[in-house]
């Protein structure tokens, strides 16, 4: 009966090589699943009207119209749109992350009574939905007259945020404060230890707080259309929603190209910062 048993065996290198094939196969399905619209988008975009509505429809373009690209910027002010986002980007992304870096420091490093409570005050603020905010918010933005300005929309972030501080002062957690110590002992303050010691060895963290902070604001939607009234502060999430106000009927190729340009930058960013943004999510979270 011995040999029955032994007469069928499978080594580990063969279930190895068939769970890295069903593992591959997973991915690719997922990864075929979230291209698709990505795909379909960027095709459309290089297509005529009278193809994208003929029926049957077609996945791939008959005649590759590149021209709807230059049309986007010849009849419609994308570029005004484009730099509008693009410097409205940076200010909240550079001003956020450093402040939160700043706060999360303080958090991480300071004792003082009612530190918890405080830490405690400005987690719940994830907490609170926006659309309970948002009337008070306009209002006292309206009493100063910063409305159908970018006043609204920077000055607030870039005092902080929240779940930006929450993940630095996971990562300043894990710092060891020897380092803190050593430069206390040769006559360095909070200041020094903080541009010297903790800013270099928070790369990581804080480029994951940038590529978090600017997915949410090269997309963000609701705050321009709250604040902004007028069209040449548009920025591309605002301007891509009133793209077809000037026609009878919607040009999706147009459309289309104008959004493959918007959604272009975020996916480059990510595809070259990817590495950072997993490092600092793994480093951030091994501290608590």
């Amino acid at each position: 009966m011995k040999h029955l048993f032994n007469k069928t065996h499978y080594s580990p290198g063969e279930l190895s090589k068939g769970g890295k094939m069903l593992t591959y196969t997973g991915l690719v399905a997922c990864l075929s699943l979230f291209l698709f619209p990505v795909a379909w988008m960027f095709f459309t975009s290089v297509k005529s009207l009278e193809e994208i509505v003929s029926n049957p429809l077609s996945f791939f373009p008959t005649t590759w119209n590149w021209s709807n690209y230059l049309e986007v910027f010849q009849n419609h002010p994308f570029a005004t749109y484009l730099w509008n986002t693009s410097w409205y980007t940076v200010v909240t992304v550079v001003g956020t992350v450093f402040f939160s870096a700043m706060i999360a420091f303080g958090f991480a490093r300071f004792r003082a009574r009612g530190q918890t409570f405080l830490f405690a005050l400005v987690l719940s603020t994830m907490m609170l939905p926006q659309q309970v905010v948002m009337i008070p918010q306009y209002l006292l933005f309206n009493s100063i007259g910063w409305v159908d300005s970018y006043l609204p929309l920077t000055i607030p972030a870039i005092a902080g945020s929240a779940f930006l501080i929450f993940l630095l002062r996971q990562f300043y957690l894990g710092l060891p404060k020897e380092l803190d110590e050593a430069v206390t002992i040769d006559g360095g303050g909070y200041l020094t230890i903080f541009f010297k010691i903790i800013l270099p060895l928070s790369l990581p963290a804080m480029a994951t707080a940038a590529i978090i902070e600017f997915m949410f604001r090269w997309n963000d939607l609701m705050g321009p259309l709250i604040y902004l009234n007028s069209q040449e502060l548009y920025p591309l999430s605002l301007g891509l929603a009133n793209f077809t106000a000037a026609y009878a009927a919607t040009p999706w190729q147009l459309l289309m190209a104008a959004s493959v340009m918007a959604v272009l930058p975020p996916l480059i960013l990510f595809f070259f910062a990817q590495k950072y943004f997993i490092q600092g999510v793994v480093i951030s979270g091994t501290k608590g």
